[in-house]
């Protein structure tokens, strides 16, 4: 018999008992006493406690109604269902709450089952919708999102209407990328079931040409992972080849066909280990669960994939690609959403305090004549010879902030594009174009540097000018800084995915180049989840 048959059957337990409560006076001691429970047991939590006192305590799934009834049905399905969406399946304490259900004798215990059927749903439901992680920074100082939480009320109203199983099953996110996740989840699942992708290629390098035990291993597990059919040919082939090209585009490897050092690192990444990234992928997906969505107009911007894209109506309009923070802790691009509203075209650069006496002090404390392109500003905005001495400055007491003017060694480059935040990170061009070759692309000091820049803005304006190019060149030759608003603000999202999805590829994946995945997995274990039939 199934878990969920056994919550059914004490479910219809429950439905007699407090039908039979139901049917007392208002002033039997059975109500007192329920009243009493519920009271008692919701102490902590406000939210909850004021939503059944404006409904004079009246229960949402205990009482003798089809409608509680139907409310109870579609809670105990959705907890069944709760292992699909990478949660946390112990959590929910269902066995201790089928005994609480079937030891219902009385008005007392009856408030006591309400309550804890509240709190199961409480629990279940946020961690549908925003994520088994409430705070993430406390994981990683470098995620500094905002969870888009709702409140109690909004929860407890959610499942008091007509269809609560359709309400249940709306919180989830309703993204493309969640419904794909999921997919994946299962697919991997059900490869580790029937024992992985098999062994494990020998290290070294191959490529066309070659044959021998290592490139059997290689084919098997090519096989196994879909990327070749099945056959006995037991050389390195232009069918290989392809296979190990397809593979590296799907896991942002350099394409070159040749299966050696890091592609080969990748290919021998187990099963349980892409499975956990598309777990945090879909608890990520949760925390951008937001009521509107990410905005018809949005950026994108995944740091594990060195990309920012930019999206109309749920379709990729623009793409270019991106150089992030390093890996240093003090120097990772965070992760947040914030609304871009202005560009600046020809920018000046207004060097970070970290910067100035992290980096530019020691020179100039050394020689006062160093970091010249840069100006040392006083505090009425006026530029400092450079005849002093700096040496007897420290990051303390060092008085100055710093800047660069426009042109073609600002470290800006030629624009910059604004969604003003705390953490001082915005997308801007960058003079260092060779980086953008690399396969790793951790070299700026957080903020995100396109390689695209002005495609990107022309992308920005093409709402609201009829020739983007132009308004955008006009002002670039002007030299002179100038802010171009942008008449309809479009959301940015940096995200970090080391899984994702793409409606053409499906799954893709990338490495953990900060090491966040890894830290959200060891909460996320922590907390209950699990690879169902594996040990961690």
């Amino acid at each position: 018999m199934t878990r969920l048959m056994i919550l059914r059957g004490v479910a219809a337990i429950v439905f007699v008992a407090s039908s039979h409560f139901a049917g007392q006076p208002a002033g039997a001691v059975q109500i007192t006493a329920y009243q009493q429970a519920v009271a008692e047991n919701l102490s902590e939590d406000d939210q909850a406690a004021a939503f059944y006192r404006a409904r004079d305590f009246e229960p949402i799934w205990t009482g003798g109604t089809e409608a509680d009834l139907k409310r109870r049905t579609a809670l105990l399905e959705a907890v069944s269902l709760a292992g699909h969406h990478g949660l946390a399946v112990e959590k929910y304490n269902t066995d201790r709450l089928l005994s609480q259900m079937a030891a219902v004798r009385g008005g007392y215990e009856r408030g006591s089952v309400e309550v804890a059927l509240t709190e199961l749903y409480l629990d279940l439901a946020t961690d549908l919708q925003t994520g088994v992680i409430d705070t993430p920074r406390r994981v990683r100082s470098g995620i500094v999102r905002e969870i888009p939480h709702r409140d109690t009320e909004y929860y407890l109203t959610g499942v008091m209407s007509d269809n609560p199983r359709a309400f249940l099953a709306s919180l989830a996110p309703k993204t493309l990328e969640y419904a794909r996740l999921m997919r994946a989840k299962m697919e991997l699942e059900d490869r580790i079931a029937r024992g992985g992708w098999g062994a494990s290629v020998p290290s070294g390098k191959y490529e066309p040409g070659d044959t021998g035990a290592g490139v059997i291993a290689l084919r098997d597990r090519l096989i196994a992972m879909g990327y070749m059919k099945r056959t006995v040919i037991a050389q390195y082939n232009a069918t290989m080849t392809e296979a190990v090209r397809r593979f590296q585009r799907d896991h942002g490897l350099t394409v070159d066909g040749v299966a050696g050092g890091d592609t080969l690192s990748q290919i021998n990444t187990d099963a349980q280990d892409r499975l956990k990234s598309v777990m945090v992928a879909m608890e990520r997906e949760r925390w951008i669960n937001k009521p509107d969505g990410l905005g018809n107009r949005h950026v994108l911007v995944n740091l594990t994939d060195f990309q920012a894209r930019l999206f109309d109506d749920g379709k990729l309009t623009f793409e270019t690609r991106s150089v992030v923070g390093h890996q240093d802790l003090d120097r990772q691009t965070p992760e947040f959403s914030d609304v871009m509203d202005h560009m600046v075209i020809n920018p000046t650069w207004y060097i970070p305090r970290s910067i100035i006496v992290g980096e530019y002090l020691p020179k100039l404390r050394r020689n006062s004549n160093a970091v010249s392109h840069l100006n040392i500003v006083d505090s009425r905005g006026r530029i400092v010879g450079r005849g002093q001495s700096f040496a007897g400055y420290t990051e303390r007491n060092f008085p100055f902030s710093m800047r660069q003017p426009p042109g073609p060694r600002n470290a800006l480059g030629s624009v910059k594009f604004m969604f003003p935040n705390k953490y001082n990170i915005y997308l801007h061009d960058t003079p260092s174009q060779s980086l953008f070759s690399r396969e790793v692309r951790t070299f700026s000091h957080g903020c995100v540097r396109l390689n695209d820049p002005h495609d990107f803005a022309y992308a920005l304006l093409s709402k609201q000018t009829e020739d983007p190019e132009a308004f955008f060149q006009t002002r670039l030759r002007s030299r002179a800084e100038q802010r171009v608003d942008l008449e309809e603000p479009v959301p940015v999202h940096l995200i970090y995915r080391t899984a994702f999805t793409t409606a053409k590829d499906g799954i893709q994946f990338r490495r953990d180049v900060y090491g966040r995945d890894a830290a959200i997995w060891d909460a996320l274990s922590a907390a209950g989840v699990a690879i169902t039939g594996i040990k961690s």
